[in-house]
């Protein structure tokens, strides 16, 4: 062989060497087809993302050059089922991203995401591709499709037109560098957040300025301490410190610095997100007024349930409207009770948690403290596992064979009522460096049918609860058992659905409906029947007592007003910034402070503001859509009248709720698939009563 031809022979060799190397090469061999975590590395991650792109690409290409004339299933199908390596490297890339990162992840991510952007913008901008679904789409009426085809065929036609498919070649050039620069905007927004978090800590010897913090709490701040390789205590930013913190520290001093710290994250220094907010949104912007829309609330709100930016001030102010007077009678009354106990000052924001935590406990008798010992981890777990065997017959069972990305999550073969296999759970609990803020619900595999196939599902719910210590199990806070039932209905959501194709199966929805599966869930909480069946003492096994729960049930709408008027204050600002006409070339923090102005309860301080670690609109997928969990808090409170009504385990009301709303994905729309599970549209009554406003 000629010295040529070996070095090419030895080329191709050692390429085949490789792709055999990389896992994502090749089926995996693994329970359920499930992530082989251990044998991915981090080498492995472009490579795969290049030739899924590649390969994406080809496929997109024999679509494209078909001589048969498009029909449903050569054009619409055959788009749905391409990309299948990108979606399989993809999905354990961008999970980890969020709950394993780490440096070398990150700058991978911002590498990958210009990459990324092309190639969608690549097939979203195809001309030929886009003449095929259209010629598909204009004989709609004529084609004898089934819902769920209607709805494939009407959302990928839809895709190409939100996606620049119908503008002039200087302005697709146009759309492909805005999207790529949100995309790289919107990165940049996270990891300045996540980087943010993780460097602040304080560290504190001195046991004295921590009075009034509850033994769980003061554990936990030295378990920080202890990993740090540090005596005493260390606070850090994170909910599980930060929060407790500022409920039970009696040092005003402490509380108010821990406040600034938390409420200036990204205002200023290395991972200042101000610019970024102000690039970001005139980008957004931008892209709204090229594809023909006011503003990109406008554009966004075409697809989702509110429909436009009226419908959702209309909510926003007829919610504020019903709970601002209580809202304003709850601050009086914290007030007074803080006057009455010696605090010679208005209230500031970084004594509300710690004065209202008082007035509970005094007018309820009732407090984390006093709860935490009734909710240990596992036995929650096993309560919300059942709570799903109980309403759907589901069953679930811990596969220690199935790889996992970091020793503390587990793995679950999820099986239906008659132990036929269903989907895999994944659930990792408690923070860490390499994981993001706040809670999830997402997937490394979505579920689809072929045939007589039907691959199902592999859904990861992701939390930050508190930790065990060397002295106690994890126990959870009440507010920590609400997230984890939260979270698991968005993973029921995505577990239980029996759809077609994979874009609109599980939680594939309406954004301002996604919430509905995962709200739903959180009435169970304060359930006697439910809280029964569970809630025992760690350490001797007793019953939560009938007048906890009472108590429990007491305080649900405590401070239910100024709750309400929080969120409210999210929503007016993501619509504020969504709503923009114009570039914002002004001061993010007075923006911010404007937004929200009519929402203020507690005194306003000039230089703190939230969104700037705003990670739900800047970098989670709700611009112009936060005010969805409001949306959605109608729905769940208007449906669960219903479980109300007929028995909260009733068999029957389950059954409904599961085959019209969470086997259904976004096979119909939404309110179709809620009228026919209440057989009426919602109305707000349901919540006002819930919450003691009406």
């Amino acid at each position: 062989m000629k010295k040529g031809k070996l070095t090419a022979f030895m080329s191709v060799m050692t390429m085949t060497a490789a792709m055999a190397a990389n896992p994502f090469f090749s089926e995996y061999k693994t329970p359920h087809g499930t992530v082989p975590f251990n044998d991915i590395k981090l080498e492995h991650y472009m490579p795969a993302f290049e030739k899924g792109m590649e390969e994406g690409k080809k496929e997109i290409d024999a679509i494209v050059s078909n001589p048969a004339a498009p029909t449903f299933e050569n054009t619409i199908v055959a788009l749905e089922k391409s990309g299948q390596l990108l979606s399989k490297v993809g999905g354990v890339f961008y999970n980890l991203l969020s709950a394993e990162t780490n440096d070398e992840l990150q700058a991978l991510a911002q590498e990958l995401s210009p990459k990324m952007t092309e190639y969608s913008n690549s097939i979203s901008l195809n001309e030929g591709l886009f003449k095929r679904v259209k010629a598909v789409y204009e004989q709609k009426d004529k084609l004898k499709l089934n819902k769920e085809q209607q709805m494939l065929l009407q959302k990928t036609y839809d895709s190409f037109v939100r996606s620049g498919a119908n503008l002039s070649e200087e302005d697709k050039a146009i759309y492909r560098e805005l999207s790529k620069e949100m995309s790289l905007l919107s990165l940049q927004f996270s990891q300045n957040a996540l980087k943010a978090n993780n460097s602040y800590n304080m560290h504190i010897t001195d046991k004295n300025l921590l009075a009034g913090l509850p033994d769980f709490v003061l554990e936990s701040l030295a378990e920080n301490a202890k990993k740090a390789g540090k005596d005493g205590y260390v606070i850090t930013l994170k909910a599980t410190s930060y929060g407790p913190v500022m409920k039970y520290a009696d040092n005003r001093d402490l509380r108010r610095e821990l406040y600034m710290a938390y409420n200036t994250q990204c205002l200023g220094g290395e991972f200042d997100n101000r610019e970024v907010i102000k690039q970001l949104t005139a980008k957004r912007q931008q892209m709204a007024n090229l594809l023909g829309y006011k503003t990109y609330a406008d554009y966004v709100l075409v697809n989702r349930m509110a429909e436009n930016p009226q419908n959702v001030y209309n909510l926003l102010d007829q919610l504020l409207e019903a709970y601002k007077p209580a809202a304003m009678n709850e601050f009086a009354e914290v007030q007074a009770y803080a006057d009455a106990h010696g605090a010679y000052f208005k209230l500031q924001p970084w004594d509300w948690s710690y004065y209202s935590e008082k007035l509970k406990a005094e007018k309820f008798d009732l407090n984390d403290e006093m709860l935490k010992p009734y909710f240990e981890l596992e036995n929650v777990k096993k309560a919300v596992f059942g709570l799903a065997t109980r309403l759907y017959g589901i069953q679930f069972k811990k596969n220690e064979n199935i790889q996992v990305y970091h020793p503390e999550v587990e793995a679950f073969d999820v099986l239906d009522e008659n132990g036929k296999y269903l989907a895999v759970l994944y659930t990792d609990f408690h923070p860490r460096d390499g994981k993001r803020a706040g809670a999830w619900m997402s997937e490394y595999k979505g579920q689809w049918k072929d045939g007589r196939k039907d691959s199902r599902p592999h859904v990861t719910i992701v939390m930050n609860f508190t930790r065990p210590t060397e002295t106690k199990p994890a126990l959870l806070t009440y507010d920590e058992v609400t997230t984890f039932l939260h979270e698991f209905g968005h993973s029921l959501h995505g577990m239980l659905t029996k759809c077609t194709y994979e874009s609109l199966s599980g939680t594939n929805v309406y954004r301002d409906f996604v919430e509905l599966p995962s709200q739903i869930m959180e009435n169970w909480a304060p359930q006697q029947e439910f809280l029964d069946g569970f809630a025992v003492h760690y350490e001797t096994g007793e019953k939560i007592p009938a007048e906890l729960v009472k108590k429990i049930r007491d305080a649900e709408n405590f401070n239910t007003g100024y709750l309400c008027l929080r969120q409210l204050s999210f929503g007016y600002l993501d619509m504020a910034w969504h709503t923009l006409t114009q570039p914002y070339e002004g001061d993010v923090i007075e923006f911010e402070h404007k937004a929200m102005e009519r929402t203020q309860v507690l005194p306003v301080v000039p230089e703190t503001g939230m969104c700037t670690t705003f990670s739900h609109i800047f970098a989670g997928g709700y611009a112009a859509g936060y005010y969805g969990y409001k949306w959605a808090e109608v729905l769940d409170a208007d449906a669960f009248s219903v479980f109300m009504q007929n028995g909260i385990f009733d068999k029957k009301t389950a059954k409904s709720f599961r085959e019209n709303i969470l086997m259904r994905g976004g096979t119909e729309a939404p309110m179709v698939l809620y009228k026919r599970f209440r057989g009426q549209e919602p109305t707000i009554d349901a919540l006002l009563k819930r919450n003691g406003i009406k």
